[in-house]
């Protein structure tokens, strides 16, 4: 069992980190950390003594004063090693920097400094030393005009602003899931300090992603249409555009139901991808599900009878209820990192259609178990 700490495991990348060790039990044991610990040495110590390995994320990257950024990035770099000394520790400590290493500014001078000065401290103390340099980084929960502009792009897209492009640059970027299975690939294989990890990373201009996300705006949002994912960048993106939509307020959305003499006809999904459709028949005071997803697009249609789906953000507390009936015709879709389930809450039989972006494997389910 792997002993590993997070400091800034509250931020953005931090939280997802943490969350994926939590996916396994049996290999990882995750030691909390709080953001108060660098203000209070004997819990901070207390906190590295724990760990096999810590990786150090806490971090500012913008603030009005850039001395500032340099000053609290140094600082926390410095605590850091103070602790290590003190409790003689040989973690291996994964330093977070970024390819803004060598651009000329205070943020790209305190993490290669950073890293430099952990560098020194491995090197003293014969302890591992992983630096990781990360360009832009995106995904769901990041915030916006602060983690990424494509944070602040699909803030923005989904609460009726316009963005605007100030630099149509070239601009790597790599998806924060990405992020953390390399984080867990240096783990796992116990990197020597000599090691630096230059992540892998997608090429866009600014406009590019603009459009893509302008298109999930009009077909998804304002349609309800799943688009065209044509690569594994456009599926992450997708997935980080629907993280920054206000579930409450826009779910469960209503279909248009058609009748006549014969009877009613909904027209379920509009697809510009593929991916699977099934149906269920849950009797009444049964609830299914109770699962999360990191990477599926889902869809719960309700057709018949009465039905609870709710849904919480994984490490959140709040629930979202949606009461759908089949009467009225409606669906919710599923964001990941939002464990879900649906009752039947009605005194006749429910049935639900569901439609997923892939196919179901046995071997790679991205189904984790969790009670809402």
């Amino acid at each position: 069992m792997i002993k590993i700490g997070i400091t800034g495991q509250s931020g953005f990348i931090g939280q997802h980190l943490y969350n994926t060790l939590g996916l396994y039990p049996q290999e990882f044991e995750r030691i909390e950390f709080k953001r108060s610990y660098f203000e209070d040495q004997q819990a901070l110590t207390n906190f590295v003594a724990q760990c096999d390995v810590i990786v150090h994320l806490a971090a500012v990257n913008r603030h009005n004063d850039p001395n500032q950024i340099y000053n609290t990035n140094i600082n926390l770099v410095t605590k850091l090693i103070d602790a290590l000394n003190y409790t003689n520790s040989k973690a291996h400590v994964l330093f977070s920097s970024s390819s803004q290493e060598g651009l000329d500014n205070l943020y790209g001078k305190s993490k290669k400094e950073g890293r430099e000065m952990l560098e020194q401290w491995a090197g003293a103390t014969d302890a591992k030393l992983s630096g990781m340099l990360i360009p832009n980084v995106f995904g769901p929960f990041g915030q916006p005009y602060y983690n990424s502009f494509v944070a602040t792009f699909c803030h923005q897209l989904t609460h009726n602003a316009q963005p605007v492009i100030l630099n149509d640059s070239l601009v790597k970027l790599i998806y924060v899931g990405d992020v953390v299975n390399q984080i867990l690939l240096l783990i796992r294989a116990g990197k020597e300090s000599t090691q630096q990890a230059v992540f892998a990373t997608e090429e866009k201009k600014v406009s590019e992603v603009l459009e893509l996300l302008e298109t999930y705006k009009t077909q998804y949002l304002m349609q309800g249409i799943i688009p065209a994912l044509n690569s594994n960048f456009e599926l992450n993106l997708f997935n980080t555009f629907r993280g920054y939509i206000d579930h409450g307020t826009h779910y469960p959305v209503a279909y248009t139901k058609h009748t006549d003499e014969r009877g009613a006809f909904v027209e379920i999904i509009r697809l510009n991808a593929g991916g699977q459709v099934s149906f269920s028949t849950t009797v009444p005071g049964i609830t299914r599900g109770n699962h999360y997803h990191t990477r599926k697009i889902e869809r719960f249609a309700v057709i018949k009878g009465k039905a609870l789906i709710q849904l919480r953000k994984i490490g959140g507390t709040e629930v979202l209820n949606f009461y759908l009936d089949g009467n009225s015709p409606a669906y919710v879709d599923m964001p990941i990192w939002f464990t879900h389930n649906i009752k039947n809450i009605g005194e006749e039989e429910l049935l639900t259609n569901f439609w997923i972006n892939e196919f179901y494997d046995p071997n790679d389910p991205d189904t984790y178990f969790e009670t809402v």
